[in-house]
This record gives C-alpha cells, structure tokens and sequence, in this order.
C-alpha cells in the first residue's frame, strides 16, 4: 500500500523539484566512460591499450631492476660467504637468465674490493699502525690493566 501512495505521489512532486531529484542527476551523466572522457569509442579503447601496453612496460623495467639488484646482493653474498637468499634467486629466475649487474655497481663492488685488498696487505697494516694514537692506546691499555687488577683483588683473598 505504502509503494502505491509512494509510486503516486512521488513522481508528480519530482517534477516540481520537491522530491527525489535524482532521475535528473542520472541522466546527467553518461553511461558510456568514452563520451565522459569526450572522446569516441575507439579512441577511447585505444587509449585504454596504450595504458596497459605502459603498464606492462613498466612493469617489465621494474622487475628487470629488481633482478639485477638480487643479482648483486648474491655476488656480494658469495664474496663475503654469506647464506644465499632464495627470495634473490627467485627474483632472478623470475627476470630470466639475461639478467647482469650494472655496470656502475659493478664498478663500485670492484672499488670496494681494491681497498679492502690493500687494507689486507702488510703495507696496508702498517699504514694504519702509523695512523694510530699510540696515546690512546697506551691509555686504554692501562685502564683496563687497572681494571682487571681491581676485579682479581675483590674475588682473591690472597692478593
């Protein structure tokens, strides 16, 4: 009973503008994205293409470099004998077998590893022997000297 009264008097009073104004908004908007957009449909479809074929191509890059930094992280992993990661071999296998390190990180790996070898190396040893504060360490030396006698005195009676 109450959708009969509803149905009667609801659509003359949406004509003056009193009630349920919402038949006018929907008739407003299109129905179709391509004319919202204010282009024709295969314009429209086409444009939609290009935004997947974008997406896919960005998508491909972002997992290409990706591949390459988990191609990284292993090669430093075996240089300094760490465990492997299977998240990195599984990033690589996913990228495919074309998958190289950049040359940039490459170089830097390699610089890493000249200063690291010269810093091994006897001359490398003694040059930081003579950059270091023998002061300090004649000091910190004695304190803990000082440090263990106080320590052995509190648990041995005899001393």
């Amino acid at each position: 009973m109450a959708f009969l009264i509803k149905s009667m008097i609801g659509n003359p009073l949406s004509g003056m503008g009193l009630g349920g104004g919402g038949d006018k908004e929907e008739e407003a908007t299109p129905s179709d994205p391509a004319k919202a957009a204010g282009m024709t449909r295969e314009e429209y479809e086409e444009y939609q293409k290009q935004l997947v074929e974008e997406k896919m191509e960005r998508d491909a890059d972002f997992l290409h470099k990706k591949a390459e930094r988990a191609t990284l992280r292993v090669c430093l992993r075996e240089k300094y004998r760490l465990p492997k990661s299977e998240q990195d071999e599984n990033m690589i296998e996913m990228a495919g077998d074309d998958v190289d390190v950049p040359e940039e990180l490459l170089k830097m790996v390699d610089e890493d590893a000249t200063e690291e070898e010269g810093k091994d190396s006897l001359m490398g040893q003694i040059q930081n022997l003579q950059n270091m504060d023998m002061d300090q360490l004649k000091e910190k030396a004695s304190a803990t000297v000082t440090e263990l006698k106080s320590k052995a005195e509190e648990k041995c009676s005899v001393m």
